[in-house]
């Protein structure tokens, strides 16, 4: 049998629902239970638009031990008010569907005329997430804002050297606590010493000047890695570092002028070898077919070159 359980809503609750249901002081408000009753568990102010500080609001709030509701103000009005997203939060299911991506692929499933494969869904939720976004350089404060996170001085110096191959190695990290993307190390950094830049118990961005020859040249070609040691990594942590890294990427090779040759996400610095570097930085060529197969020459030993000419024309005398 089901049993359905109602719990009442505690006065700071109350309170607050009454507060941002008449003005537009509020973005974001966490609800959990607490001895069986609804309570506030945080509240978050707006300062951007809706859709331009989802993210860095919403996922923050998320625990992976204790569910809760969460509710979410958009920028939008109906004869009621502001309009509100409901989110309830398990730690049993997964928090992508929490996300900015997440409910953009909710509510495109929902306009669908079809249900929609899991290839297809993926391959959605792919594209929603490579959306451009309005990113500029903050001269005044030395961040770049557009981002899930700004990105600190340090770090957007870092990169700067890196574009003018001052340096060849740039690691990037989340302060999830001051919200920022920061600099990590710039350690000169050969192929060979890649795999033990990586980290083997949090994610972290890499810009890597990879130095090699092809094809008879000699090339310096440079790649971006997003290393995610799978689940050693809390849920939160690793929908963060997923939510910032296109926006970042946007922002290397539009504002900072990097050419990136080669986008890589890897779970471990063992992936990282020689062979593997290559053939993503340059995939071999699968020579096409032939439509019509080449007529076989005549059976048995080839003969020499035949010469025919037009009828009348002789053949010049030495």
């Amino acid at each position: 049998l089901m049993s359905f359980f109602f719990f009442s809503a505690g006065n700071d609750v109350k309170d607050i629902f009454a507060s941002a249901k008449s003005g537009d002081q509020y973005r974001a408000l966490k609800i959990v239970i607490k001895d069986e009753q609804l309570t506030l568990g945080a509240s978050r102010k707006a300062s951007k638009k809706w859709d331009q500080e989802y993210d860095s609001l919403v996922l923050p709030l998320l625990d992976d031990d204790v569910p809760c509701y969460v509710l979410y103000r958009l920028d939008s009005n109906n004869n009621q008010g502001y309009e509100w997203i409901f989110l309830a939060w398990s730690p049993d299911h997964s928090a992508d569907d929490l996300s900015l991506s997440g409910y953009k692929k909710h509510l495109t499933s929902q306009a669908a005329p079809l249900p929609l494969t899991a290839a297809e869904e993926e391959l959605r939720q792919i594209k929603l997430n490579e959306v451009q976004t309005d990113i500029s350089v903050d001269t005044k404060q030395q961040t770049l804002q557009g981002v899930a996170f700004p990105i600190h001085k340090d770090a957007v110096a870092a990169l700067e050297r890196f574009r003018d191959k001052k340096i060849n190695y740039v690691q990037l990290k989340l302060d999830a606590e001051q919200e920022l993307i920061r600099l990590c190390g710039t350690e000169p950094t050969e192929l060979k010493d890649l795999p033990m830049r990586i980290p083997k118990d949090t994610p972290r961005y890499h810009f890597f000047l990879y130095k090699h020859s092809h094809e008879g040249d000699y090339l310096e070609s440079t790649v971006f890695i997003y290393s995610m040691p799978g689940y050693k990594c809390s849920i939160k942590e690793r929908m963060l570092y997923s939510s910032c890294k296109n926006p970042l990427v946007d922002m290397a090779e539009n504002n900072l002028q990097i050419e990136i040759e080669k986008k890589l996400e890897i779970e471990n610095g063992e992936e990282l070898t020689s062979d593997f570097l290559y053939e993503e930085v340059h995939p071999k060529q699968h020579a096409h077919k032939q439509r019509f197969a080449k007529p076989k020459g005549p059976a048995g030993k080839k003969g020499g070159r035949r010469i025919t000419r037009p009828p009348g024309e002789k053949e010049e005398e030495d």
